[in-house]
């Protein structure tokens, strides 16, 4: 009969997996016998399997919904009970919450919980104190949280949802770290890519990654570059990811006058391709636990403007591999805009500076080193 620890990865869409997951549950697998729960297919998850890795389907509503909760809550309780499991790890809030409550009712012996930003943080009201009780809850269950910042760590103790000693941060910070092999300057991709984008290879490009809603900011980035493009015509605005919140007519709307000069991509599995095509990254967000984009896109040369909020400012170091504004403020965001685009000496600095720091603190293979060892003293 094997000795190996048995643990469980918890996941509320495969695709957080992917992104985030991909290295830790391959060097986990070395160590540990692991199971993936997560809403999905064989197929969605055939390349993670091995003969120490293996997959149980199960159900877990993104939104809230009562009864779907509390059905997902009494299957992963009889999932933990029957498997017998030493360890459950969750990603995500929903599956956080879900897993950190059945692993407690179970008695799961570790029982860990990744945070990757708050919702609440920009709620107000019965929707702030709910959301943020939820957390409190989530907390509470778990034996062990990691947030991916120290600045994130930072908040969710100084608002009373976990205490300093149950939680930590991995090495440096991020969750997974950067992919060096992927995430660097690339002079063919960014020709190729200008290209098919139709940007001249001495204009100046903007790119903004991630999920395209409100809460990122994207409507105050096009407000904000429609100030730019006015003082430098030869400026472009990259939009890269999917539309969760249905703004992009809003976004051409706001464009209307200047959208020659604007981009726009859909979800890509090849970010790496768009960052080594652009000059600066935009990363204008109201909340964000750590900012793993911003730092791929340091290792692929850029420089960032970011907001200054909790998160962000691990993943950013001020006037060396970016510059802050206030979140929302569009003039500030423009003002911005314009410094990083007209100071090519300065952008060269904090490209340099930026590609040094990610090698030094934040490569996938030091953070998934971390993880390990985070596993390896827990269950000492």
């Amino acid at each position: 009969m094997s000795n190996r620890k048995k643990v469980c990865i918890v996941a509320t869409v495969p695709m957080v997996l992917h992104f985030f997951m991909r290295k830790h549950i391959e060097k986990l697998s070395e160590v540990y016998d692991v199971t993936l729960l997560v809403p999905a297919t064989q197929e969605d998850v055939a390349e993670f399997l091995n003969e120490n890795v293996s997959f149980i389907p199960f159900v877990i509503e993104r939104k809230i919904s009562v009864v779907s909760d509390l059905r997902s809550l009494l299957s992963i309780y009889r999932l933990f009970t029957s498997n017998k499991f030493d360890c459950v790890l969750s990603i995500m809030p929903k599956s956080g919450l879900i897993a950190m409550l059945g692993g407690f009712f179970a008695r799961v012996p570790k029982r860990i919980h990744i945070f990757t930003g708050q919702v609440w943080s920009t709620k107000i009201g019965f929707s702030r104190w709910f959301l943020k009780s939820l957390d409190v809850l989530l907390s509470f269950c778990a034996t062990h949280l990691l947030a991916d910042s120290f600045s994130q760590r930072d908040f969710l103790i100084e608002s009373g949802v976990v205490k300093g000693q149950k939680i930590g941060v991995l090495g440096k910070g991020s969750i997974s770290g950067v992919d060096l092999s992927r995430f660097r300057p690339d002079a063919q991709i960014r020709r190729d890519i200008r290209i098919q984008l139709g940007i001249p290879e001495t204009d100046f490009v903007f790119l903004f990654l991630g999920r395209v809603s409100l809460a990122k900011g994207v409507l105050d980035l096009v407000r904000a570059f429609t100030q730019v493009v006015q003082v430098r015509p030869n400026t472009h605005l990259l939009v890269v990811g999917p539309d969760e919140d249905g703004i992009d007519t809003a976004m051409l709307e706001v464009l209307e006058a200047c959208q020659k000069n604007y981009h726009r991509v859909g979800f890509t599995k090849r970010p790496q391709d768009y960052m080594a095509a652009s000059d600066v990254f935009c990363m204008p967000s109201y909340r964000e636990g750590f900012g793993l984009a911003v730092i791929e896109a340091s290792a692929a040369g850029l420089p960032a403007l970011a907001s200054r909020i909790y998160g962000l400012t691990d993943a950013v170091e001020e006037g060396t591999t970016g510059i802050f504004h206030a979140p929302g403020d569009s003039s500030e965001i423009a003002a911005g805009m314009l410094e990083l685009s007209e100071n090519s000496e300065r952008r060269q600095a904090m490209s340099l500076a930026g590609i040094a720091r990610v090698k030094s603190d934040f490569s996938e293979e030091c953070v998934v080193s971390e993880m390990l060892d985070f596993f390896k003293k827990i269950h000492n």
